[in-house]
């Protein structure tokens, strides 16, 4: 998707993956409360059945046709999505990125890429590690331990919550090319860190009253919605944007090699540290995780709104700075 959007729109197609996502997600929810487990396992097989046919007739991208020789279908593929475009102009910029020897992981552990390597890999942990998935497999006993009980606030309270994340992703899709990736994720991140003072407070004070139920829920609404603003919708279009072509799909799966790593790890401690350390503690800890993700956000992540995926190779390759001879504003209308 990366590869096929023009720059002025390329982080809002990439952030339409998140909402895809998140809506599958509300829908498995609001399915689970209606439905028996078997027919919701049975269920899932419709929407994988209905993409098949289409990603079949799914063009690949014209910097992929290059990297094969394939001129003629980059011109078509290329047309096809920037009609009004300089078509030889843009095709004359990709082939020069991607007429390079084939890359592998060894040149990405070595200049000029380790920088990008290392930070979409930091990116990528850091995005499970600060607790989004402890609260969407968990929320059940998470609100059980606020005090909430029934089988509808089980299935239904985070089936709400997901709902105001999806309502998230979709101002953020409306927002990321225009203020820009850095604003956009470094606010999602700074309300996961407020959302975990609040559940901190919660928890610590034992509240089980009213008050305590209705800021324990809007502690967890409160982190959903920074997560899916922020970290949920952008991170894939870092991923997607910090390597050139013969690399990208490298990047991309040692991206999610680490978000799995720390997804695991996630699993397979929340329940433990829950246990151990109670809810004040285990949000404490996700809390000093996304304390750090701010900073490496602040410090590392590139403001790439409106640059060309060229561009922002040659920034990764010139150690963390822009070329003095371009900006995003030469590209802008």
């Amino acid at each position: 998707m990366a590869e096929s959007a023009p720059a002025a729109v390329r982080g809002s197609l990439v952030t339409a993956y998140q909402l895809a996502t998140l809506s599958g997600i509300v829908v498995g929810y609001l399915v689970g409360y209606l439905l028996q487990l078997a027919a919701m396992f049975g269920l899932a097989a419709a929407p994988a059945t209905l993409l098949l046919p289409l990603l079949w007739r799914m063009p690949d991208t014209a910097r992929w046709y290059l990297l094969k020789g394939r001129i003629a279908d980059a011109r078509s593929a290329l047309r096809r999505i920037q009609p009004e475009a300089d078509i030889d102009a843009e095709l004359a910029d990709m082939a020069a990125a991607v007429d390079e020897r084939g890359g592998g992981i060894g040149e990405m552990v070595r200049r000029p890429y380790l920088r990008a390597t290392l930070f979409v890999i930091a990116l990528g942990f850091l995005v499970q590690i600060t607790g989004i998935n402890a609260i969407i497999y968990y929320s059940p006993r998470l609100f059980a331990a606020m005090g909430f009980a029934g089988y509808f606030a089980m299935l239904a309270l985070p089936a709400m919550v997901q709902v105001a994340g999806l309502a998230a992703v979709c101002a953020s899709l409306f927002l990321v090319d225009r203020l820009g990736r850095r604003p956009i994720l470094l606010s999602g991140i700074a309300t996961m860190i407020t959302a975990d003072a609040v559940l901190i407070t919660v928890f610590a004070n034992d509240s089980d009253g009213g008050t305590g139920l209705v800021l324990g829920f809007a502690g967890v609404l409160l982190f959903i919605i920074g997560f899916n603003f922020g970290f949920g919708s952008l991170v894939w279009v870092y991923a997607a944007e910090s390597f050139p072509s013969r690399l990208r799909s490298m990047g991309s799966s040692l991206m999610l090699t680490s978000t799995l790593t720390a997804n695991a790890i996630v699993a397979a401690f929340s329940l433990t540290m829950l246990r151990v350390l109670g809810g004040a503690g285990v949000f404490a800890v996700f809390g000093t995780f996304a304390v750090v993700a701010f900073v490496v956000v602040y410090r590392f992540a590139p403001e790439t709104k409106g640059r060309k995926l060229e561009e922002i190779r040659h920034f990764w390759e010139n150690g963390g700075r822009w070329p003095a001879e371009r900006s995003p504003a030469a590209d802008e209308p």
